[in-house]
């Protein structure tokens, strides 16, 4: 991964990180380096998440895949950490003869949309819970588990299990004889697409996943103390520093239909990370070149409070575009669709950097297996390098758990005094 922070600096963008600004910034990017190695080096948690890389065994994955390695079609069972990453590999990884669904909410038409459309039979289900305990993944995997029953499929032969070492879920797969995977240890679901999480649906689908975790290896090698040496840590310092100085939101912008679901994992790593103690930046998901047309007027002449980050891959499979009999579109011809992607993305990118807006470019070689895995690993570590730099508890949710818990005391799952909150709402209602 490369990253360009040029955009990003004083002499172009307001706001901007000053020459100087950089030389402190760099100092404390080193400082945080030094936690971040020893608690790599402890297997402390959240840190151990940037162990994955070599700690991860891609043939237990493939060993449990097996017996549903005739699958026409997979589907992913869980929220959040629990399916986002799978579905960035499924998509970042490009087109597979296995389909890819994930129930990750637990909305009853789009739930009964998507089992009607899968081929029961032919389907693996992969059902990933750290916990054991996640009430929408559990009510999902229920549903789907009686669809199966109702169309005469044994679901214990198509279904794989992620899980903790413990939890009610272990204890279904165990009495039911699935194949059954742990979570890691000391890793929140957010940080563990390295891991059987996300690995589970491309080993399925015939993916190269040793490479993906190779990539993965290389950029974690290239860790380093500087931001000037390291595009992690370039990416995570700079992103913070314009946050300090009014760059609230991040607008991550990539220039391939393959990385949008990169763009919602990437929001749940940063929100549910660095959204702590009254900060952090807000992250926002959009789409080159298709957004350009929605959104950038907002980014380019809207409130100074943006980062926008650019990412694409330099190399890519393409298209020509065939000569036009009309005049004015005459100069189309001779081009393909990745010219005009690529255009659509250095315009992008020299409109911002023209109106004083801060902007980061980020690339990778091309979007394989080893790129994927650089990015992803590379990404993880601006996230944690960030939460350093804002001294937070980057790999807790509190917010999260809070909300989870009303939920469950809603249901009757337990006395929980959160869910007291809803009979206290203040209401102002408008008919």
């Amino acid at each position: 991964m490369q990253v360009d922070i040029g955009n990003a600096l004083a002499a172009v963008a307001d706001p901007g990180v000053a020459e100087a600004g950089l030389e402190e910034l760099d100092d404390r990017v080193g400082a945080a380096h030094e936690r971040i190695v020893a608690g790599r080096d402890q297997g402390s948690f959240g840190y151990a998440a940037l162990n994955l890389p070599t700690e991860t065994d891609p043939a237990a994955v493939r060993e449990a895949v097996e017996p549903v390695a005739d699958a026409e079609a997979v589907l992913t069972v869980g929220i959040g950490g629990s399916a986002l990453g799978a579905a960035t590999l499924s998509a970042g990884l490009g087109p597979a003869p296995v389909d890819h669904r994930v129930l990750d909410n637990v909305d009853p038409v789009h739930v009964r949309a998507t089992l009607a459309d899968l081929p029961l039979a032919d389907t693996a289900v992969h059902v990933v819970s750290r916990s054991g305990t996640t009430a929408e993944t559990l009510a999902n995997f229920l549903v789907v588990r009686a669809a199966m029953n109702d169309a005469g499929v044994d679901w214990t032969e198509r279904t794989v299990v992620t899980t903790g070492t413990a939890g009610p879920l272990r204890s279904l797969a165990e009495t039911h004889g699935l194949p059954v995977l742990s979570t890691p240890e000391a890793v929140p679901g957010r940080f563990s697409v390295l891991s059987s999480v996300g690995l589970v649906p491309a080993a399925i689908h015939g993916h190269d996943i040793e490479a993906l975790l190779a990539g993965a290896a290389e950029a974690a090698a290239g860790l380093s103390g500087s931001l000037l040496d390291c595009p992690a840590y370039a990416y995570g310092g700079v992103a913070y520093a314009l946050d300090q100085r009014g760059a609230g939101i991040n607008v991550m912008l990539p220039y391939t239909e393959r990385l949008e679901p990169f763009a919602e994992w990437f929001a749940q790593l940063w929100a549910e990370s660095l959204g702590k103690n009254g900060g952090g930046q807000t992250p926002v998901r959009a789409l080159g070149a298709t957004d350009q047309h929605s959104q950038l007027q907002l980014y380019r002449a809207g409130p100074r409070d943006k980062l926008v980050t650019l990412l694409r891959p330099r190399e890519r499979p393409d298209r020509p575009i065939p000569d036009a009999d009309i005049e004015p579109l005459a100069y189309l011809g001779g081009t393909t669709l990745g010219d005009l992607l690529d255009a659509e993305f250095e315009a992008t990118e020299a409109s911002l950097a023209a109106a004083g807006r801060p902007n980061v470019r980020i690339e990778i070689d091309r979007l394989d297996a080893r790129g994927l895995g650089d990015l992803l690993f590379n990404m993880e570590a601006a996230c944690i390098l960030a939460g350093e730099l804002y001294g937070v508890e980057t790999f807790t949710q509190p917010a999260v758990e809070w909300g989870k818990r009303a939920a469950r005391g809603l249901l009757g799952g337990g006395e929980f005094p959160e869910a007291d909150a809803v009979a206290d709402k203040h209401r102002l209602l408008v008919d």
